[in-house]
């Protein structure tokens, strides 16, 4: 019997968002999913986002879903850790010789994009837009305001000028062919790499992390400094860059929309299934767990 969920931590792309697009090519947060949300902070319960995206592109996605200010929020998966209303609870760099490292190895294999922890343009850095654009067009289009191109990329990785996160994105095969370059490379032992695949649409991102970083790492940090253990955290998620999260949280749930060879990992691990994100799997998840939480039960009645 698990104890009373205190702190659940969400994942953004394919769990807490619907697969639809709007007419802007962004998603938006379900009724059911942003009611579960509310209840579950009323309830006491901390609602963290844990997701790959960086602070800017996630917060138009939070507007409006009357979250706490105090919401904390796990980017650029779990490189920066800050509020909804933005104030700082920790943040890792990646150190900008690993990153001009990483580029000279993986730039064969795909578009290379870092990604700095400061507003504005040039938060996002790459040297090829067409190349990117090819691969993940959608990603871009959102996020073009963000982005300088710098030929060649490494006068952007200057020492004392050190990013969060790197990505390299490209065809599914190609990735697990990048993946294993790097786990066999020097680098291998200087950074984190995390794999998030979209077989439909076969293309696949591969995060590249300051060692030691992942979301899991992220929702460990923020349990301890609340003073939550793992057997009283949940986490929801649906892909590669979820299961350091799962694996950490006592209470863990894939959701019904991850892939197969996901799903299979999280009945041997004795994981949780949701319904998929079209179905308010979130909402489903913390519904139950509710019922089962002393606070939430008067709130829900």
């Amino acid at each position: 019997m698990h104890p009373p969920v205190r702190l659940v931590a969400i994942d953004m792309d394919g769990t807490l968002l619907p697969s639809t697009l709007l007419p802007n090519y962004e998603q938006a947060v379900s009724r059911r999913n942003r009611q579960a949300l509310r209840v579950a902070q009323q309830a006491g319960i901390t609602v963290a986002i844990a997701t790959g995206r960086r602070m800017a592109y996630t917060l138009p996605l939070l507007e409006g879903l009357g979250l706490r200010a105090d919401t904390p929020l796990l980017t650029s998966n779990g490189a920066v850790i800050r509020t909804l209303d933005g104030q700082l609870i920790d943040r890792c760099h990646m150190e900008a010789r690993v990153a001009r490292g990483l580029l000279g190895l993986l730039r064969p294999f795909g578009a290379v994009v870092f990604t700095f922890d400061r507003p504005g343009r040039a938060e996002l850095v790459l040297e090829d837009l067409e190349q990117a654009h090819g691969r993940i067009a959608l990603w871009v289009e959102s996020n073009r305001n963000a982005m300088e191109v710098i030929k060649p990329l490494e006068l952007a990785l200057i020492d004392g000028e050190d990013p969060i996160q790197g990505m390299v994105a490209g065809y599914v095969s190609r990735m697990k062919e990048a993946e294993r370059t790097l786990k066999a490379s020097e680098w291998s032992s200087s950074c984190e790499c995390v794999r998030t695949e979209y077989p439909a649409r076969d293309v696949s991102i591969l995060d590249l992390l300051p060692h030691g970083v992942s979301k899991g790492w992220a929702l460990k940090d923020l349990a301890g400094r609340l003073g939550v253990g793992s057997s009283e955290t949940m986490a929801i998620g649906d892909n590669w860059n979820d299961v350091d999260m799962l694996e950490w949280a006592g209470q863990a749930v894939i959701m019904g929309n991850a892939t197969r060879e996901l799903r299979t990992m999280a009945r041997k691990r004795g994981w949780k299934q949701a319904p998929s994100n079209d179905e308010d799997g979130v909402a489903v998840v913390l519904e139950a767990a509710m019922k089962k939480h002393p606070v939430a039960k008067e709130t829900i009645s």
